[in-house]
């Protein structure tokens, strides 16, 4: 996966430059000889044609175009954009903490509730253990209805959408549980994954 240790942040990346279109050359007007008097030489035979399309028929890829406007560069596709991410410090006991205000302060700042998805490695979180109660089936719903802050164990993950902003709370679990955890989070961000956790620990699984 494309994390490491010292840099926990990965930005969209940017299709590199275009190579620049070659100046363009207007072809030479064929030259008639002018009347002089006296006897002069016959006139030159226009040079052949190297294609053998009409005049008013662009000639072959990267050669000149008419009217003098060079070729249009070729764009190669952009890399697939990558969520960027961030981690806030936190122990296992207060990574669901952490995370609850962390949704808040995103909030505030004006994100929709239905663009998070909270998520953790260890015990659910008390929201989601309070909506289980319910049965399953209103549970999951409130994922499809995608009108309020979505929490799920990471071991469902599967069963989650893709939301604009991903928490991933690292309140306990195994180290091969919270390793497999983070790159599903981050495949479930479309702009940020937020791991609040040990960044020790954090660090050591990435």
């Amino acid at each position: 996966m494309p994390l490491t240790p010292e840099e926990p942040q990965i930005y969209e990346s940017v299709p590199g430059p275009r190579a620049s279109a070659g100046a363009s050359r207007t072809p030479q007007a064929s030259r008639t000889a002018a009347p002089v008097p006296g006897p002069r030489p016959a006139p030159r035979p226009a040079p052949p044609r190297t294609d053998s399309k009409g005049p008013n028929t662009p000639g072959r890829p990267g050669g000149p175009q008419p009217g003098g406007k060079p070729p249009t560069p070729t764009k190669s596709p952009a890399p697939a954009a990558t969520a960027r991410i961030h981690l806030v410090a936190a122990t296992d006991a207060t990574a669901v903490e952490v995370a609850d205000e962390t949704v808040d302060k995103l909030l505030d700042d004006g994100r929709v509730p239905g663009e998070i998805l909270l998520l953790t490695t260890g015990g659910q979180h008390p929201w989601a253990e309070h909506e289980l109660s319910f049965g399953e089936e209103s549970y999951w719903r409130q994922l499809a209805d995608a009108e309020d802050v979505f929490c799920a164990h990471a071991s469902a993950v599967a069963r989650t959408a893709q939301r604009a902003i991903v928490l991933l709370a690292v309140n306990g679990g195994t180290d091969s549980e919270a390793t497999a955890a983070l790159p599903a989070a981050l495949e479930k961000a479309t702009e940020q994954l937020i791991v609040c956790g040990d960044p020790e620990r954090v660090r050591a699984l990435l």
